[in-house]
């Protein structure tokens, strides 16, 4: 049996088709243009593969109350064209078949504990780090909705004594997106991420952050592992500068096996940057499941 998994960016929508064991049989990439033009080249995509049930991961905010009368739509989003737009609608109207809808972190995040290094933990935090950050929760095996969904990027945080740079997020300026996120690095220092490899201060700084809201999420959510990914997270010497920095900012007011042994902690994402279709191929099963 085959499902559609639709990994929905905001540049663009990688499309696929993957089994239940979590393999990517067919993948294509869409670019993200207006709803009105992206949005039935997918489905034409879709329509022509037979499959059990399609999985949606995508950008947000998304509204997941599927008690609400606008379950499916993407909500407040600054991507034009994409405010208020009912995209499990328009799918489940054109194909007719289960679908399965979550935000785009929390797709990566079921593509882990379903098909790589952490599969069989039951409270995992996944982040990604890039453009934006976004993380995802799943607590008890069941992935942390609530009121809307988890907005990790935004936890504000406190800035470090030495760093004048005032923070790149509209909104809140001193959260993680603001003082962490790969525009931040680039409007801080003046050269994107990938130029700055060999410039230890700027690492430094930013693992104090990202170990700062690390710290927060182990003190509120007590996760049995912490996943890390996102462009910069490619920046491998991060790893180790985190695992210090959170060890450090937590001072011992927790002890734990866990903690006691970071590399296995606070760890990298496995799946060769595919846990996002992964878990969409997971969402797809399980609307399947609960449609029957």
């Amino acid at each position: 049996m085959t499902y559609g998994a639709l990994e929905a960016g905001g540049t663009k929508m990688v499309c696929a088709i993957g089994n239940q064991n979590g393999q990517i049989l067919e993948q294509v990439s869409i670019p993200t243009r207006y709803p009105e033009e992206t949005v039935p080249e997918i489905i034409d995509y879709f329509r022509k593969k037979e499959i059990a049930a399609l999985g949606i991961a995508c950008f947000g905010p998304l509204n997941l109350n599927q008690r609400s009368a606008t379950y499916g739509y993407i909500t407040t989003t600054p991507k034009p064209g994409w405010a208020n737009y009912d995209i499990v609608g328009a799918f489940q109207k054109a194909l007719q078949i289960p679908i399965g809808f979550d935000t785009d972190v929390n797709g990566s995040l079921l593509g882990e504990v379903t098909y790589g290094s952490s599969k069989g933990l039951e409270n995992v935090v996944y982040i990604t780090i890039g453009t934006g950050i976004g993380g995802g929760v799943m607590s008890g095996g069941k992935l942390l909705h609530g009121m809307l969904h988890p907005e990790l990027g935004h936890m504000l945080l406190h800035p470090h004594p030495s760093d004048p740079y005032p923070g790149k997020c509209p909104f809140h300026r001193h959260c993680l997106e603001g003082l962490a996120s790969g525009p931040a690095i680039e409007e801080r220092w003046g050269a994107k991420g990938k130029d700055l490899a060999g410039r230890d201060e700027v690492w430094e700084l930013e693992a104090y952050y990202i170990g700062q809201a690390i710290v927060n999420l182990i003190l509120t959510l007590s996760p049995e592992r912490i996943i890390l990914g996102g462009g910069v997270m490619h920046q491998l010497q991060l790893f180790d500068l985190i695992r210090a920095e959170v060890k450090k900012q937590l001072n011992d007011y927790i002890v734990t096996p866990l903690l006691q042994n970071m590399e296995h902690y606070i760890v990298p994402a496995s799946l060769h940057d595919d846990q996002g279709i992964m878990g969409c191929i997971r969402l797809a099963m399980d609307a399947q499941f609960a449609d029957e």
